[in-house]
């Protein structure tokens, strides 16, 4: 007999009472008591640590019996989470404190709330799912850094085979429970100048590279993208982060830099954006790729995002408006392992507070949440159900 599904706001503040601020991480005081709580409900788990303390978690339960052998569904969530930043909090940012209805802390929304409801779901369906096409839990470290435990899990052949196909995958990134079809690709990029240093009261003696950076970033602020903006996505997006040059007043630099983050839109080759940018900066600017990730679209009109969306509006009382969000989340590194699935990003978390001062979720939500994704499995799980992928 399954042990009784935890409750998914008391499962949230545990999870949100754990400073997993990356850097450092140290997810793992999130992953072991998750693990536990899987392994005691009959799934089969498995710690991965691409570096000291940084724990991903993957837990499967049924799938490919003799019986079935339709793949299972995947759901996944990170439990890093951002730096708090130097505005203070009126709440404490670890203490889960509950007020008025919200949920404060960080990660609350972004996305420890979103990792409490899978977990209660999938424990409360385990008993479902163990003769069924099962489910695969993937949670995951270093997200907010550029997907590094997933990519790291997706690198090692035992993980990876772990992690096998799947038929479709959910991502519980703070959504306020609206499902959404996907999101843009992250082309992070290092501009960097080079010039040659002279003392300050003798500047052409030198070559000045924060004079050749400022340029670039100039260039930048006009560049035009050949890709036309998306339905649903939207126009791609560039910004310049970061700039950094000089090491004193009374020299002329020798180095300088900028951070460029762009976001793309589906179907957009980052190789060939890459070259069109080399060829708008010129020879004195190298461009060095820092992330690169595929935006992740699945189309509206996909047969089991139609049904997701009947789902929802079952719950919610409306039919949802097919949307995407801008952030990119852990499925640009697993959908390709797990056989290109559909994907649906949904979770309980309010995305406006992702990462801001006093972050929180409303409670109200969590529940919601859990019933929605216990709702997914049922739906999965049925037999009449129509698969789009096959093995």
């Amino acid at each position: 007999m399954t042990p009784k599904s935890p409750d998914a706001v008391a499962l949230t503040q545990q999870l949100v009472r754990v400073d997993t601020v990356n850097p450092p991480g140290h997810e793992d005081g999130c992953i072991a008591p998750l693990a536990d709580l899987l392994s005691a409900a009959g799934f089969s788990c498995r710690v991965h640590d691409f570096a000291p303390r940084r724990s991903s978690l993957v837990a499967r339960i049924g799938g490919r019996s003799a019986r079935d052998t339709r793949l299972p569904l995947a759901f996944t969530g990170h439990v890093d989470v951002v730096p708090l930043g130097s505005a203070a909090w009126q709440h404490d940012p670890f203490g889960a404190a509950i007020v008025d209805g919200r949920l404060y802390g960080r990660g609350s929304s972004d996305m420890k709330s979103g990792v409490a409801a899978l977990t209660c779901a999938a424990i409360a369906q385990a008993d479902r799912l163990r003769d069924g096409p099962g489910l695969v839990l993937i949670f995951t470290a270093g997200e907010e850094t550029g997907c590094e435990g997933a990519f790291a899990m997706v690198r090692d052949a035992g993980a990876a085979e772990l992690l096998g196909r799947a038929g479709a995958l959910v991502v519980a990134e703070p959504t306020a429970n609206a499902p959404l079809v996907g999101h843009k690709g992250a082309l992070w990029l290092r501009a960097q100048a080079t010039g040659t240093t002279a003392h300050g009261s003798m500047p052409e003696q030198g070559d000045n590279a924060i004079y050749k950076i400022a340029r670039a970033a100039l260039a930048l602020e006009q560049f035009a993208f050949e890709t036309p903006a998306h339905a649903l996505m939207g126009a791609p997006t560039l910004n310049v982060g970061t700039a950094r040059g000089g090491l004193n007043l009374n020299s002329v630099p020798d180095a300088a830099e900028l951070g460029v983050d762009i976001r793309s839109v589906t179907d957009q080759d980052h190789g060939r954006l890459l070259q069109c940018l080399c060829t708008t900066l010129g020879p004195h600017i190298t461009l060095q790729p820092l992330l690169d990730v595929a935006s992740v679209y699945t189309p509206p009109d996909d047969p089991w995002m139609q049904r997701v969306f009947s789902i929802c509006a079952a719950r919610q009382g409306a039919m949802p408006l097919p949307r995407t969000v801008s952030y990119f989340t852990d499925a640009a590194a697993l959908r390709l392992p797990l056989g290109m699935p559909p994907v649906l990003i949904l979770g309980p978390g309010e995305p406006q507070l992702a990462h801001q001062t006093d972050e929180h979720c409303h409670v109200h939500r969590i529940g919601e949440a859990v019933a929605l994704y216990e709702d997914l499995i049922t739906d999965w799980c049925a037999p009449s159900q129509v698969r789009t992928r096959t093995p």
